[in-house]
């Protein structure tokens, strides 16, 4: 496909909000994704159109629909002034603790965990062993926790958002060069793969994401190939409705760890349920 009509398409999808801050590469393999299982789409962009055409419009639509699938659970769209204000704060009074706090209680999912991180860590690292190097996949606002793990190691995180990624970095710098963060998209093998051996792979609630509700052959697939001695993989256990499930534990996670001779345990918090897992590697 052109490239001009490619860069339209992008500039276009991203022009809502809750887009505006993925990175063009994930928005693009999406993109790809509709038009290789939509040939009739595909061949209506390869030739002269219109923007206002309704078959350009129901791509547009189409992608942001899977996008929205996986990116808008994390609401990186929301509270980016605040965070940004917060973080400026945190540079300048050099108060890590409250100010990492700040930012954590601007997120959904890392405000539920504000509470109980300290503790979490210290159940976690009791099981694995204090982690010399963490790999974060998914991370989302979660290395602002560093401070709450008593960790001096390497800490690696990777998310899709580049306003996140540029946040963590800034972060990372001020705790001392820790470690890195990076733009990337987790269905790439090929490059967690590549990634350094690490003591902890964090994947907090990231399952979901990977899968699109098609089984769980990506979340398989990204644990397998993960170069880490142990994976941290949580699951809310409250439903979208607000509503405590029966039954927070995952049986695949454990048909999943029985059939390849992986050991885990279950940490159980009040609003998610963690599985701590050591691989046969």
């Amino acid at each position: 496909m052109d490239k001009e009509v490619t860069e339209k398409l992008i500039k276009d999808i991203k022009k809502k909000k809750e887009f505006q801050l993925i990175d063009d590469s994930f928005v693009l393999k999406n993109l790809n994704t509709y038009l290789k299982k939509n040939q009739d789409m595909k061949k209506f962009l390869q030739g002269e159109f219109s923007e206002r055409n309704s078959l350009y419009k129901e791509v547009v639509k189409r992608v942001r629909e899977e996008l929205r699938k996986v990116h808008g659970l994390f609401q990186v769209h929301t509270n980016v002034e605040k965070r940004r204000a917060y973080l400026e704060e945190l540079l300048k009074k050099k108060e890590i603790l409250e100010g990492s706090k700040k930012i954590l209680e601007t997120h959904a999912s890392t405000k539920e965990r504000v509470d109980f991180y300290p503790d979490l860590y210290k159940k976690l690292f009791k099981i694995t062993g204090k982690p010399k190097r963490i790999l974060d996949l998914g991370c989302g606002l979660n290395p602002f926790s560093i401070p709450f793990m008593d960790f001096k190691g390497k800490y690696y995180a990777y998310d899709i958002s580049d306003e996140e990624i540029w946040m963590i970095r800034k972060y990372l710098d001020f705790l001392g060069a820790l470690g890195e963060a990076e733009v990337l998209d987790m269905l790439h093998w090929a490059k967690i793969e590549e990634m350094g051996k690490v003591d902890v792979c964090l994947m907090f609630k990231v399952t979901d994401v990977l899968d699109k509700g098609k089984g769980h052959k990506a979340s398989e697939e990204v644990m397998t190939r993960v170069p880490a001695k142990f994976l941290v993989v949580s699951f809310p256990t409250y439903t979208v409705t607000g509503k405590r499930m029966n039954y927070p534990r995952r049986g695949w996670i454990e048909m999943m760890c029985k059939r390849l001779k992986w050991e885990f345990k279950v940490i159980k918090e009040s609003n998610e349920i963690f599985y701590v897992i050591k691989k046969s590697v």
